[in-house]
C-alpha cells in the first residue's frame, strides 16, 4: 500500500509539472527510470530508451527557449495545453503500476491529465496577467519561473514524493485562487459582475 501511494505521488507530481513545461518532467522521469530511481508500470519501458531521452532533452531545450521569444510563447501556450494533458496522463500512467490496464489509464487520464490541465490553465492565466500588467515585458520572467517550477517539482516528485504532494496541496490551489481573485477584480472594475 505504501509503495502504491508513493507511486501515485510520483505520478501526480510529474503530471503537475507537465502543466508548467510539457517535456521537462518526461525527461526527468526517463532519466530517473534509467537510473533505477523510479519503477515504471508495464508497457512504459520505452521511456528509458536512448531515443526517448534524446527526444525529451531536445524538446525540453526548444520548449524552454521558445517561451523566451515574444509571440512564440503565446503560440506555445495554445499547443502546450493539450500536450500537457497528454504528457500528464503518460507520467501518471507510468507510476500507477498496481492497477489493471483499464483502471490505470482511466485514473491517469482523470488524475494525471486533469491535474496537468489545471496547472497549465493557471500557467496560461499567469502569463495573461503578466501580459496585461507589464505589456509582455514580464513574460520572460514568468517563463523562467515556470521552467524552474517544472524542474523543481519534477525532481521533488522523484526524490521526495511526499514533499511534492504537500507542494501540490498548498502551492497550486494558492496560485489558482490568486488568479481567480485577479480576474474577478478586473471584471468588476470593467463593470461586469464579479465571479465571487
Amino acid at each position: 500500500m505504501y509503495e502504491a501511494i508513493i507511486g501515485a505521488l510520483v505520478g501526480l507530481g510529474l503530471a503537475a509539472a507537465c502543466g508548467f513545461r510539457v517535456f521537462v518532467p518526461l525527461l526527468v522521469l526517463s532519466i530517473a527510470a534509467r537510473a533505477g530511481q523510479v519503477n515504471l508500470s508495464g508497457g512504459m519501458s520505452w521511456l528509458t530508451s536512448d531515443g526517448a531521452i534524446i527526444a525529451f532533452a531536445t524538446a525540453s531545450v526548444l520548449e524552454v527557449i521558445g517561451y523566451w521569444v515574444p509571440w512564440i510563447d503565446h503560440g506555445l501556450d495554445v499547443v502546450a495545453s493539450p500536450a500537457a494533458i497528454i504528457a500528464g496522463t503518460i507520467a501518471a500512467a507510468s507510476q500507477f503500476a498496481d492497477l489493471g490496464p483499464m483502471l490505470r489509464w482511466t485514473a491517469a487520464i482523470i488524475a494525471g491529465g486533469g491535474l496537468a490541465g489545471v496547472v497549465q490553465a493557471t500557467s496560461v492565466g499567469t502569463r495573461a496577467v503578466s501580459t496585461v500588467t507589464t505589456a509582455g515585458v514580464g513574460n520572460p520572467i514568468v517563463s523562467a519561473v515556470h521552467s524552474i517550477w517544472s524542474l523543481v517539482l519534477s525532481v521533488l516528485a522523484v526524490v521526495a514524493p511526499i514533499v511534492a504532494g504537500f507542494v501540490l496541496l498548498i502551492v497550486i490551489p494558492l496560485i489558482g485562487w490568486r488568479l481567480w481573485r485577479w480576474f474577478a477584480r478586473r471584471r468588476a472594475a470593467r463593470g461586469g459582475p464579479a465571479f465571487d
